[in-house]
């Protein structure tokens, strides 16, 4: 099964709705552990990685990658 891409940044779709009713998540901290906000409600959560990329549908909007100066 291949591995989910995903970077920080990224909006994600979720398999289940957060309890405000959207299920769209940005990816604000990435480790062992992955730390999304709610696009919706701009509530924080930490999960364990394994467990994010279970319930990770695809991703909606990648992040904006950075402009050269």
């Amino acid at each position: 099964m291949e591995r989910k891409s995903f970077q920080l940044g990224d909006i994600v779709q979720m398999k289940k709705n957060h309890p405000c009713g959207s299920n769209e998540m940005e990816i604000i901290r990435m480790g062992m552990d992955i730390r999304i906000k709610c696009v919706g409600c701009k509530h924080s959560v930490l999960i364990p990685r394994a467990k994010f990329e279970k319930n990770m549908k695809k991703v909606i909007r990648p992040a904006a990658p950075a402009e050269p100066e």
